[in-house]
């Protein structure tokens, strides 16, 4: 170099401090370079003949950022007195001019040549990293079950079902009728999960009643790893006002306060603060100011849990369905959760479909006549699904599949019955049901899966505990040692829980005050091993008692819940829950024994009652069991049948000895459950049923899910990437590890790891039992965020090292390039879904030489070496020259191969796209439940994805340079 080779204002990196950042010239002359470092705050003076420097000068399309930090990327660039002016456009699309002096210091190569030239080299194992990180990545997209890998729940068939259905169409607007303990909210968080993951979606709003706010908070974040802001008026007036605080939502300690926390400037709109808000429906329809603030919100999905409790009429309509309505009528998306469709008889069903589409249902009598129609139908798929069809029912069969579906649908079955093939004839009817499920009048917008229909479930048992009769009423419930001391039931308990020792107990009761007395009794005087959950506590308090309960060793025999403490959470892991009072309410009480009675329980679910003879619980207990029997089945009845006898019942709590009215009560309850249910049982609907959970679909879902999830790909990846980010993990217990950020960490912060670190599980069934633990998925924060940070980043992008290898000469010189068809879509398009490989590689030698086929990835990570750091710069000087032909020649083999992975993408995303397509088109003639906004998204997405992939580019991603020793 000379003198005339700087002019001050260049940026220059040094080869042997490449960490100093991006230098700019300060001063030139007698054969001196002075450069300064503005990232670093250092000077270095150089001989200009012999500087370890490289000349850093952006090409076109990459994107920079200058002193300020504002991005922009580069159309063009100037040289003038030796200096670079370019030209490019900032995130906005807003032109931009630069001098090179402006220039943010950090350095940003994202040419591993350009990278390598300059001496920004990585060790060989980070190269191996990013190598795997890109494979990893590309398989994880391409899933037929990318979106529900990371929640934390059970493969359970029907909930992923339909959370596939529902989380792949455009903006979803179905109702979600599951009935009480087959997980309504698991499949909400699955489909909002998904369609987060996929960009379907990216500002949710959730409406729910007030008692469930923080059961939804708490369930989003710990299953779905979705940390929502709760809205209330205090934060919205805390959001409009300039505050140098950090506001919280949530209890003190929580750790899901917020997804997106205010800056110090006011707001205008508080439901704009954050991309996921929950909210209770009283804050909305209480306040019709922030009532229209939420109209006026740009959301992508609204969620309303209980829709239920909404009121429609022809003639008028509650305040809260007024709301929820026009809140649905803004957003494209609408997931409501309700109680079995029945239950709220025609009209009221009526009207929870008003809300996903009123132009569709906008005539109730209309809509009777059209549900009437389907009972024929239903009639048919009976027929269709029977094993064998007697042969004088034949030609009528084929008649009535003719009337529904055609013609050519009834030859088609015809030639089926004639052939005497049965496997034939089964694929046939199969086929047929399907046809009539599209059909079927709600069949697309409302799911609804039963107990009846979903196994898995255990049997409840009830244990009466007797305990004897009080001497004087029991004016409240027990909160001091000498109450509890002379209270039968805990002398019970007392002596149950040595019996039982050491299965686990978990025991509700109603307020916290009697929980927090319960508990510490147990524990301080009667040396029990116990711990107590209610609503006082923070969350993180909560957690460590639900983890002291679920422990497997060292831990509490007993956890004492109170009633609001016990929502949402499952202990399914315990097998005897004792109630020591009753709710009053049916649906409180199937709530508390839905803590254990959950699909995935192993045992049968003991329900201990223990009751004083001559009290109101003694009257509660009779007439929960045996006027609803609703302690050994779920009574989906139960709270209207207590509405239409509250008075009676009252009277019996007031009055105990009154044995003939309790008699009365009993065989009243009795005859109304009796007749509830059955017609529930006659309004079955058989079509939307099968509709909601087909079984075969379902199960492939479940093995994708276990297939992609199992084995030690995840922990080895993990291993390798925090041995190599500097994050620390060390043993916590078998099946689960703590992982912090470590001293040397290459990044200041990693996505998804809190500043003091995490507890973390590989394991789904420690995961569901340990909430506390955070579930290590490839959709997990910290998994993704590392692997979108080392994917889109320079990390282990340039590598040099050494091997020997007897049939190569020493000294030769081999590039191993890897590259990937890069294409900037939008996320929603799922564009790489369609990419056939994630990775394209060439391996040449110094004299063009093709070794790819005869030299492997495995082989080069078995036998490089890393180069000693001191002697990288003289060997890049030497290969300087070579290396630059050699990636010439490699971007030429892999060129030929950019024209056949496109074109293999777009053959595969219109084969896919196309079936979509005509799939829903067929349908829409039929069920007029598909609106023809689905049609028009799927079309979109086609053309979208053929005008995307035209400008997709394979370009070299990662070099590893190898020198071949004696």
């Amino acid at each position: 170099m000379s003198d005339s080779e700087f002019s001050i204002g260049q940026r220059w990196v040094s080869h042997s401090e490449p960490d100093l950042g991006l230098g700019i010239v300060i001063e030139v002359g007698n054969r001196r370079v002075g450069i300064s470092f503005p990232a670093s705050e250092e000077k270095r003076i150089y001989a200009t003949d012999n500087a370890p420097l490289g000349r850093v000068i952006y090409p076109i399309g990459d994107t920079v950022s200058n002193a300020d930090g504002q991005r922009f990327t580069i159309t063009a660039h100037d040289t003038e007195a030796g200096s670079v002016t370019y030209s490019g456009l900032d995130d906005a699309g807003s032109p931009m001019v630069l001098h090179e002096v402006r220039l943010d210091s950090f350095v940003h190569l994202s040419r591993p040549l350009d990278r390598l030239l300059i001496g920004r080299l990585d060790k060989p194992s980070r190269f191996q990293l990013r190598c795997e990180t890109l494979r990893q990545q590309h398989r994880i997209r391409q899933s037929a079950v990318t979106g529900l890998l990371g929640p934390r729940v059970q493969l359970l068939p029907h909930q992923l079902y339909i959370a596939s259905q529902v989380a792949q169409r455009y903006a979803p607007r179905v109702l979600l009728a599951d009935e009480v303990g087959l997980g309504k909210t698991i499949e909400a968080g699955l489909i909002l999960h998904h369609q987060l993951i996929s960009g379907r979606a990216s500002r949710v709003l959730i409406v729910v009643p007030d008692s469930l706010v923080h059961q939804w908070l708490v369930e989003m974040l710990r299953r779905f790893n979705l940390s929502f802001t709760i809205l209330d008026e205090e934060r919205c007036n805390a959001l409009e006002q300039k505050d140098d605080e950090q506001m919280v939502v949530d209890e003190p300690g929580s750790e899901s306060e917020s997804n997106n926390k205010p800056e110090n400037t006011a707001v205008d709109n508080p439901f704009e603060s954050a991309q996921l808000v929950l909210c209770s429906l009283s804050f909305l329809t209480d306040n019709p100011g922030r009532s229209q603030q939420a109209e006026v919100a740009s959301w992508d999905l609204l969620v309303v849990d209980e829709a239920h409790h909404l009121y429609w009429s022809e003639t008028e309509s509650s305040p809260e369905y007024t709301c929820i309505e026009t809140l649905a009528c803004q957003i494209k998306g609408v997931l409501l959760l309700t109680a079995t469709p029945e239950q709220l008889g025609v009209e009221g069903h009526f009207a929870r479909l008003r809300l996903l589409d009123s132009d569709r249902y906008y005539d109730l009598q209309q809509f009777i006549e059209e549900e009437s129609s389907f009972s024929s139908v239903s009639e048919l798929v009976d027929t269709l699904l029977e094993a064998d069809v007697d042969l004088l029912g034949q030609d009528s069969l084929v008649q009535q599949v003719s009337g529904f579906l055609g013609e050519a649908a009834g030859q088609v079955l015809q030639q089926a019955l004639q052939s005497g093939d049965s496997d034939e004839l089964a694929f046939v009817k199969q086929q047929l049901v399907q046809g009539l499920l599209d059909r079927h009048g709600t069949g697309r917008v409302l799911f609804r899966n039963t107990r009846e229909v979903i196994s898995g479930f255990p049997h409840r048992i009830l244990h009466p505990q007797p305990l004897g009769i009080l001497a004087e009423p029991m004016l409240k419930e027990p909160t001091s040692k000498s109450e509890l001391v002379e209270d039968a039931r805990v002398s019970w308990l007392i002596k149950w829980l040595a019996e039982l020792h050491p299965e686990k107990v978990l025991l509700i009761c109603a307020s916290s005050a009697t929980a927090k007395a319960l508990e510490a009794h147990l524990r301080v005087y009667e040396g029990v091993h116990s711990a107590v959950f209610h609503e006082g506590m923070t969350l993180l308090e909560r957690d460590r008692a639900a983890a002291y309960f679920a422990d497997e060793e060292d831990s509490a025999q007993i956890l004492v819940c109170s009633e609001v403490g016990s929502e949402g959470r499952n202990f399914q892991f315990a097998h005897h829950l004792v109630l020591f009072d009753l709710p009053l309410n049916p649906d409180l009480l199937e709530q508390r024994i839905g803590r254990l009675d959950r699909i995935g329980q192993t045992k049968d679910v003991n329900i201990h009652v223990p009751y004083y003879e001559n009290s109101p619980q003694a009257v509660l207990l009779r007439w929960y069991h045996e006027g609803l029997n609703a302690f050994e089945r779920v009574c989906p009845v139960g709270a209207g049948i207590y509405v239409e006898l509250a008075d009676q019942l009252e009277f019996c709590l007031k009055n105990v000895t009154e044995s003939s009215a309790l008699n009365t009560l009993v065989g009243a309850t009795q005859q109304l459950t009796n007749q509830a249910l059955g017609k529930l049982q006659q309004g079955r609907d058989r079509l939307l049923e099968m509709n909601s959970c087909n079984l075969p679909q379902a199960e492939a879902i479940v093995a994708d899910l276990a297939e992609i999830g199992q084995g030690p790909q995840l922990a080895e990846y993990l291993d390798a990437a925090f041995n190599e980010l500097g994050i620390d993990q060390q043993y916590h217990s078998s099946e689960a590890i703590i992982v912090k950020p470590g001293d040397h960490m290459t990044n200041h912060s990693v996505v998804g790891l809190p500043s003091d670190g995490l507890t973390a599980t590989y394991s789904r069934n420690r995961a569901l039992s340990r909430e506390d633990m955070h579930y290590f998925t490839w959709e997990h924060p910290l998994v993704a965020g590392i692997i979108d940070s080392i994917a889109d980043g320079d990390f282990g992008t340039t590598t040099v090292c050494t091997m020997k290898l007897s049939s190569l000469k020493p000294g030769t010189l081999l590039l191993e390039a890897v590259f990937t068809l890069r294409c900037l879509a939008p996320k929603s398009l799922q564009l790489q879904r369609h990419i056939p490989q994630s990775l394209v590689r060439i391996v040449i030698d110094d004299k063009g030489r093709n070794f790819t086929d005869l030299i492997s990835e495995e082989d080069l990570d078995g036998l490089c070496k890393p180069v000693k750091k001191f002697i990288v710069h003289d060997m890049i000087a030497h290969i300087r020259s070579p290396l630059t032909e050699m990636v010439a020649k490699a971007e030429a083999l892999a060129q030929p191969q950019q024209a056949d992975m496109i074109e293999a993408a777009r053959q595969h995303a219109d084969e896919e796209l196309g079936e979509e397509l005509q799939r829903i088109q067929a349908l829409a003639e039929v069920n007029p439940n598909i609106r023809s906004e689905e049609v028009e998204y799927v079309q979109s997405v086609k053309d979208k994805l053929h005008e995307q992939l035209g400008n997709a580019a394979l370009t070299m991603d990662a070099m590893r340079v190898v020198v071949v020793m004696e």
